[in-house]
């Protein structure tokens, strides 16, 4: 997961995903510093798993897609995982779906502990590191590296093995009429399973995701317990949502 970054180290990176090609001169030349503050730089982004480094360059450590999903809407994506992880109390047994405002949420569990975590999320990993108040089960599976995340019968298989008390799963765009909905079939597959495997399902969603479908439709409305996010989503739309039953905070 990318945290902490510096405002030159963003802007590194974003020359890097549309052109991994770069040499340090060029990147020298667009950033207006000097080669020793990128190399500099690079070594940092390198330790802190973000780049891999090559002889003269180096390349982003994740898919150019997950790269553009980091950098949209990051205020409200993180206001909506805190709300999330204030949820969690110590000894809670969580599943977390793959996304990358899914994956914010183990960013906000510092301080609580005996928190078990079982996830399809390879985004999740650098928190299970730095968390020893985390136990952290990733499950196997194919994995696809523009979603960070393991799919596939396996997934499902070893997801069937457990059961917790939220679950928490994003969505690529939502509404009354559609319900949840996914660009992904077999990520809808996964937000299925576990669901079915929590007494309650938790979606994480930013207000730009409303109004939208995805290819693959996931679950209606009804069938999450509660929707958090941001304040911007109209409030009658917020009213409607709240007559199906479900649980709406906006933060």
């Amino acid at each position: 997961m990318i945290t902490n970054l510096s405002e030159r180290e963003k802007e590194l990176l974003k020359l890097l995903a549309e052109d991994s090609a770069k040499s340090v001169n060029d990147i020298s030349r667009e950033l207006r510093v000097s080669t020793v503050t990128i190399r500099h730089d690079l070594n940092s982004l390198s330790e802190k798993g973000v780049i891999v480094r090559t002889r003269g360059g180096a390349f982003p450590a994740f898919h150019p897609s997950i790269l553009d999903r980091q950098r949209e809407r990051v205020d409200a994506k993180n206001r909506i995982a805190k709300a999330a992880a204030d949820y969690i109390r110590d000894g809670d047994t969580v599943m977390i779906e793959a996304g990358t405002t899914t994956a914010r949420i183990a960013k906000y569990l510092l301080g609580k502990r005996d928190i078990h975590i079982v996830t399809n999320s390879t985004l999740i990993i650098p928190y299970g590191r730095i968390n020893p108040g985390i136990h952290l089960t990733v499950v196997g599976g194919a994995f696809r590296p523009q979603t960070e995340s393991t799919v596939g019968p396996l997934t499902l298989k070893e997801l069937e093995q457990f059961h917790v008390r939220y679950a928490f799963v994003g969505t690529d765009g939502f509404s009354l009429e559609t319900g949840l909905t996914t660009h992904l079939v077999e990520g809808a597959e996964i937000v299925k399973k576990m669901a079915s495997r929590a007494q309650q399902t938790v979606c994480v969603a930013d207000s730009s995701k409303y109004g939208k479908a995805g290819f693959a439709k996931v679950l209606p409305i009804s069938d999450i317990s509660t929707l958090i996010i941001d304040s911007d989503l109209d409030e009658g739309i917020v009213e409607k949502i709240r007559e199906t039953g479900v649980n709406v905070f906006c933060v």
